[in-house]
C-alpha cells in the first residue's frame, strides 16, 4: 500500500517490515485484524493495518461498515510501545537495541537552541535510537 500523509510517502514495497500482529481471526471474519510495523529509509515508523468489518480499520461508505486497510504513522515511543506489547524480546531488541537492567542513568537538563534540538531528534530517529542512546553513542565515539 502506498499512501501519502502530510506531505510524505509511505509504501510498504520500499519500508523494512519489521513485524507482524494478528489477533487471531481468520478468513473474511468481520473481527479480523492484523498490523506490521515498517521503518522508512529515514527511520520513520509507521503501521499497516487491515481489518474486518468490526475492526479498527473498518471503513465507512453510505451507510454500509465493510473491511479496510490504513496506514498510520508512529513516533519513535510509539512503535517501541507496539513492539513491547506485540513481538518477543529478541525481535524487539534487534529492532530498538538490547535492553540492559542498568540503574545509573541519570535525567540532564540542557538548554540549547531548538533547531538544535530537532536536528538531535531527527538524527537519533533516522538511527532507530532514542535521543540518550544517540547521545551517548555521538559522545562516545
Amino acid at each position: 500500500m502506498r499512501k501519502i500523509i502530510k506531505g510524505k510517502m509511505y509504501d510498504t514495497s520500499t519500508a523494512e517490515m519489521l513485524g507482524e500482529w494478528d489477533n487471531g481471526y481468520y478468513g473474511y471474519d468481520i473481527n479480523r485484524c492484523s498490523e506490521t510495523l515498517y521503518r522508512k529509509k529515514t527511520g520513520e515508523f509507521f503501521l499497516y493495518g487491515k481489518g474486518g468489518a468490526r475492526s479498527r480499520y473498518a471503513s465507512y461508505s453510505g451507510g454500509d461498515v465493510s473491511g479496510g486497510e490504513q496506514i498510520v504513522i508512529l513516533t519513535y515511543a510509539e512503535a517501541q510501545a507496539w513492539a513491547e506489547k506485540h513481538l518477543d524480546a529478541d525481535k524487539y531488541e534487534s529492532i530498538f537495541g538490547a535492553i540492559e537492567d542498568d540503574d545509573t542513568d541519570t535525567v540532564f537538563s540542557v538548554r540549547l537552541p531548538a533547531s538544535t534540538i530537532e536536528q538531535v531528534k531527527r538524527d537519533a530517529n533516522k538511527a532507530g535510537m532514542t535521543i540518550g542512546e544517540y547521545v551517548n553513542m555521538k559522545l562516545n565515539s
